[in-house]
């Protein structure tokens, strides 16, 4: 939003928009500017001519107007600032041009699953709440052009998405992905019916492109984030001198990211868990650096690309998975975390977060979803209580 303030030169005023912070900083010039629409707009009283002044001041009312629309129009269409005015409405929008405007969060859902679980609402919303000024894209498999549903819809969690500002649903059209990518020719190939792990392979596909396409952040869905990653071009290192691919960010067209897309081609191997997953980045990484073991919380640079400490995302590693359930004596403050992955996969959605259950996963809910844990958790637990009244 744009607002108006007074210069130094009498008379003379001027468009200001509020700055813009990413990660703490200014984000560029097209957050922090001042430009002078009109210098004196107030023509000064003519004592001969008053109805001429007047007809005169009524001329530049109506121009400094339209020029107010025209900047604010050209301020919307700005990146780094677009969630602080949005001119049309978010069902209106293509994926291509929320993606487009750069710096996206991006989150897949490879299931047929058209409702959000608790966890994969927590993240986005979380995410969401961190990254105030980034679209948020979740893409559904499930989702088509034909699917009806906004945030009246009766699914809850869904509803929950849609209403926040800068959260995007789209459905995911993997052949539109992959179109002009390394993996279009082994996506038309391919049989999915045939591929036992289809579904995480598919995501694992998918996110490579749409990163080298445009750019961002991707996370897993069971990933919190509970303060901005102040890299651009990183990975995340589940353990010493391997990677996960739970979470990366790139900027658009990076070459890591191209020949990742040509080795899980080469090196496809469908009946491989991770094949394509966090063993392709880790053997493309390894490709072009030296990796060493982490000493302490420091993180590892190669080429550019900064190959974050474990502590950034797995504070708690995979076989420790079990401890987001428990209830601590005291909870740690994950000083050195950008976010949490939960490693659902291990869970398999056997443990669930509880109201009123006090454990880690809980009290994460509550700091960095709230609404999701007051809808999803707190009121379905009402709801349940509610429905064994009735049937008692």
């Amino acid at each position: 939003m744009l607002q108006t303030v007074w210069v130094s030169s009498p008379g003379s005023w001027a468009l200001r928009e509020p700055d813009c912070h990413h990660d703490g900083k200014q984000t560029s010039w097209k957050c922090g500017f001042v430009r002078t629409i009109i210098q004196h707009p107030c023509p000064r009283h003519d004592s001969k001519g008053p109805r001429k002044a007047r007809m005169l001041k009524k001329i530049q009312i109506c121009l400094c107007f339209f020029f107010v629309s025209g900047i604010l129009y050209e301020i919307s269409l700005l990146s780094s600032c677009f969630f602080s005015y949005m001119p049309m409405s978010k069902q209106f929008l293509t994926p291509e041009q929320v993606l487009n405007l750069g710096k996206s969060i991006i989150f897949l859902e490879t299931t047929e699953r058209l409702e959000p679980t608790p966890l994969v609402s927590c993240s986005v919303e979380s995410a969401a709440r961190i990254y105030q000024d980034r679209p948020i894209i979740l893409f559904m498999k499930g989702l088509t052009n034909d699917t009806a549903l906004d945030f009246n819809s009766s699914y809850t969690a869904f509803s929950l998405l849609s209403s926040i500002k800068n959260v995007f649903i789209f459905p995911l059209q993997m052949e539109t992905v992959f179109q002009e990518t390394p993996l279009l020719q082994w996506y038309n190939q391919v049989t999915p019916d045939q591929e036992k792990n289809w579904v995480h392979v598919s995501s694992d596909a998918s996110r490579l492109a749409l990163i080298w396409k445009y750019g961002g952040i991707y996370m897993d869905t069971d990933v919190i984030s509970i303060r901005p990653i102040p890299e651009e071009s990183f990975l995340a290192a589940q353990k010493s001198q391997f990677s996960s691919n739970g979470i990366f960010g790139f900027p658009a067209h990076h070459k890591f990211i191209w020949d990742c897309m040509e080795n899980f081609v080469l090196k496809y191997n469908g009946n491989l868990w991770g094949n394509q997953g966090p063993f392709l980045m880790t053997r493309m990484l390894k490709a072009i650096c030296n990796l060493t073991d982490f000493k302490g919380t420091e993180d590892h640079s190669c080429q550019n690309i900064s190959f974050l400490n474990p502590q950034r995302f797995y504070p708690i590693p995979y076989p420790a998975w079990a401890r987001y359930y428990q209830v601590w004596d005291k909870s740690p403050n994950f000083n050195h975390s950008y976010a949490l992955h939960l490693w659902n996969f291990m869970n398999h959605n056997r443990k669930s977060v509880v109201a009123g259950s006090n454990t880690l996963a809980e009290n994460l809910y509550k700091a960095y979803c709230p609404t999701t844990y007051k809808e999803l958790i707190q009121n379905a637990k009402l709801r349940d209580f509610t429905h064994s009244e009735d049937a008692a």
